[in-house]
């Protein structure tokens, strides 16, 4: 019997686990703009991640034996989780998730940019130029040409 309880709480706590798993997703939608491929995509990995860690606890702590506590255990870690835990977990992460996303645009993101910018106008409008009058020269050597040779 208080084998039977361990594993009962074990499975609570897997259920609190696949709770932090489907709201880490659901952030991850929350806080990135995905096409729906990747969304699909999320999904297979979600229950392919809830499914390895629900049947390694099962053969790890339950010999792999199926009981009906062990479901009730997981339910009830999940509705434990969505009503206790998730609402604060998701602010908490997109906020953080916020954070870090405004740090690296302006720590990265807008130096990039710039530096990009002023290699254009050191770089790039000078070729442009150079490219332009070679051009220019090329064409009135060509008219000269022909006109020399009567081509």
């Amino acid at each position: 019997m208080q084998n039977q309880a361990y594993v009962f709480l074990i499975f609570i706590l897997n259920g609190l686990i696949i709770g932090i798993l489907f709201d880490i997703f659901r952030i991850l939608r929350k806080s990135f703009k995905t096409p729906d491929i990747i969304t699909y995509i999320q999904d297979i990995i979600f229950w392919i991640l809830s499914g390895v860690i629900l049947l390694y606890s099962i053969f790890k702590f339950n010999n792999g034996e199926l009981r009906l506590f062990i479901f009730l255990g997981i339910v009830l870690g999940i509705i434990l989780y969505i009503l206790i835990f998730s609402k604060i977990f998701i602010k908490i992460s997109v906020i953080s998730i916020d954070i870090i996303k405004k740090i690296i645009k302006t720590v990265i993101i807008t130096p990039i940019k710039y530096i990009l910018f002023v290699l254009k106008i050191l770089i790039y409008k000078p070729i442009k130029l150079i490219c332009l009058n070679l051009s220019k020269l090329f064409k009135k050597n060509i008219y000269f040409f022909k006109r020399k040779c009567k081509i």
